[in-house]
């Protein structure tokens, strides 16, 4: 199994309604077929501690059944097009695989 955790860092201009027109373009990576289990959110809003970080704007954890099914995913068009298509919209992302 691979946990494929991605942070975006929107650009500080992106308005409510364009971070909410993104999430649906992130929720659109679902559509791959390798996804085994998907969840796209916002920082919550727990207590401020020292050891969590809630400066990103959108996060979206992918579970992949094997690393092959984590490959196809990142050479899948849908991917390549989501990138395309959404890259001017961030300053940063950050990305945390797990196995």
């Amino acid at each position: 199994m691979l946990v494929h955790t991605v942070y975006f860092y929107l650009k500080p201009d992106v308005s409510e309604e364009g971070t909410a027109a993104f999430i649906k373009q992130v929720e659109g990576l679902g559509a791959i077929e390798t996804v085994d289990a998907m969840h796209v959110g916002t920082p919550a809003a727990t207590p401020v501690r020292p050891v969590v970080k809630n400066d990103y704007s959108v996060a979206v954890t992918v579970v992949f059944k094997t690393m092959a099914d984590h490959d196809v995913y990142q050479d899948h068009q849908v991917h390549s097009d989501f990138i395309e298509n959404n890259k001017h919209l961030w300053d940063t992302v950050v990305i945390y695989d797990a196995d």
